[in-house]
């Protein structure tokens, strides 16, 4: 299957976005780069949201990113991740935000194959906060194959 087909296969949808302040997903060469999504899930990792509740909220947010790719280039197909940012907001205590940020990745490796077009660079970093108090935070950056 190609991406566009495995993420339709998967329950993942596709809809018009109609455009707002900011540009959701920009095209510059032959690259795509996402402005950072939010999960809807509020509150803090570690202070009072686990760990798997965080992954969820990730992998939410590479939904959303993928949704506003779809509507830059059309499609899924013809893509390669190339760098992932995971943002958590996070317990001062909190050492996890490399599993929270996995949902994400594991999402991008399911849609796009994990040791090829998938297989991309990444941070995943904790924040005191993010905006509209966000349990995590995420951006991508695509290349155009061809």
């Amino acid at each position: 299957m190609t991406p566009q087909e495995t993420a339709q296969h998967i329950g993942l949808t596709f809809e018009k976005q109609t455009p707002g302040y900011l540009n959701l997903c920009i095209q510059t060469g032959n690259q795509l780069w996402s402005s950072g999504h939010v999960s809807t899930l509020k509150g803090k990792l570690g202070g009072g949201l686990t760990t798997q509740e965080g992954y969820a909220a990730a992998r939410e947010c590479v939904a959303k990113i993928l949704n506003s790719v779809w509507n830059t280039h059309g499609t899924l197909d013809g893509l390669r991740v190339l760098k992932v940012l995971g943002c958590v907001n996070s317990d001062p205590e909190f050492v996890e935000q490399h599993l929270v940020i996995n949902g994400a990745s594991d999402l991008l490796h399911e849609i796009f194959g994990k040791t090829s077009d998938g297989y991309h660079a990444r941070s995943a970093l904790g924040f005191a906060s993010l905006p509209t108090g966000a349990a995590v935070e995420v951006e991508v950056i695509f290349e155009v194959k061809g």
